[in-house]
């Protein structure tokens, strides 16, 4: 079967301006003007709000006091963005693009690229301050990345006001360490060819931050994780922030991909524990012997995935572990039988590569025993964890 070739410019323009019409007239959308669902979910929130296409449209700035306020409250992601959109804007400066970093409400908190000045329609929406979310500016890729939750592209018609029909861009949200939406960028150019190829280029853009945000937060242990047969050490990892006593303090998208969260009160803490099947100790004792060697990660699931565990530097020996390995037998200070037990039980782990019912059948004891005999400890909540 042959590929059906893609509509040249000037018939996508003709396919735009045939939906917008059909929008207009409050009928259905024929499936064959390819428009996204996304798209016609936007228009109609806009129609339903009582603007129209085309009415005179104004880019408000919000107060002086709002802008500071807002800076203050991004100050530490503006410093994880910053060496992500100079590259950015060296990646675009060809095509005329530029990058437009909002809050989540699409308030613009940072501009950076080759925007012409001497351009009104630039200079109109590549200021801080301005205020471009769906509700003051209509369909965009700001409005539309903040409502969807997924990169978006949008070219010049398919904007809802008339008056924006001159714009195209690429949109993505940013994530923060919790999960939750905290801005989004943008990439935009005026009156320029279309590049539906931004869409990844921004949503691989807005990853970087997100990395470089959740690599902002102290932490004892970080752990990179993927699939078994990925190279570990790349831009696609999942990344796992851990405290000292294996509680998670942030994930990136791809780590929350990779490992399916549990159920909990937002805000509740999470442990590793509820999330990997195995003992969490394990992951520190590798994280204190360079080079780092893949693990094998079991999840509660049955699936598995393979992780790097990379210790912070200075790093503080986690509480709950408290334990002595004996280097060698008979010492003038032997350990107690308890730990010395479990320094084996450990052993046996680490050897099956966390594989907690192997190294059960290679000691000739059963899986419970193994977790019985390492002993658990309370943490804050209800749970034993290890």
């Amino acid at each position: 079967m042959l590929a059906v070739a893609p509509p040249i410019p000037t018939e996508r323009q003709h396919l735009i301006a045939q939906a917008r019409s059909a929008m207009l007239s409050q009928g259905p959308l024929p499936a064959t003007l390819a428009i996204e669902p996304w798209i016609v979910r936007s228009w109609q929130r806009c129609l339903a709000s009582g603007h129209r296409p085309a009415q005179a449209l104004v880019f408000n700035v919000v107060s002086a006091r709002a802008v500071q306020r807002t800076a203050e409250q991004h100050a530490t992601l503006l410093q994880a963005a910053r060496p992500v959109l100079e590259q950015l804007a060296r990646a675009i400066a060809d095509v005329h693009y530029f990058a437009l970093l909002t809050d989540a409400r699409g308030m613009v908190i940072a501009v950076q690229g080759a925007l012409d000045r001497h351009d009104p329609r630039a200079r109109a929406i590549g200021r801080v301050g301005i205020d471009l979310s769906e509700a003051a500016v209509g369909t965009t890729a700001i409005g539309a990345a903040l409502a969807e939750l997924q990169p978006v592209w949008l070219h010049r018609g398919e904007h809802f006001f008339d008056a924006n029909s001159g714009y195209s861009c690429a949109g993505a949200p940013l994530f923060g360490p919790q999960g939750q939406c905290v801005d989004m960028l943008d990439l935009t150019g005026v009156d320029v060819p279309e590049r539906p190829e931004l869409r990844h280029l921004v949503a691989c853009s807005a990853r970087a931050i997100e990395d470089a945000l959740l690599l902002q937060l102290p932490h004892a242990l970080l752990l990179r994780i993927n699939w078994p047969g990925s190279t570990l050490g790349g831009d696609g990892d999942g990344l796992m922030a851990l405290d000292a006593d294996g509680a998670v303090l942030g994930t990136n998208t791809m780590a929350r991909q990779l490992v399916p969260q549990p159920l909990r009160e937002p805000g509740a803490p999470v442990h590793c524990s509820d999330l990997l099947a195995l003992p969490w100790p394990l992951l520190f004792d590798a994280g204190q012997r360079p080079p780092a060697v893949p693990l094998d990660l079991p999840l509660w699931s049955g699936l598995r995935l393979q992780g790097l565990a990379l210790r912070s530097h200075p790093a503080r020996t986690p509480s709950r572990l408290a334990h002595t390995v004996p280097a060698v037998a008979g010492a003038s200070s032997p350990a107690p039988l308890r730990a010395a037990e479990a320094a084996l039980i450990r052993q046996a782990v680490q050897d099956a590569r966390g594989n907690v019912a192997e190294a059960a059948r290679a000691l000739g004891i059963s899986r419970a025993t193994v977790y019985r005999k390492l002993g658990t400890v309370k943490r804050q909540g209800s749970r034993e964890f290890w």
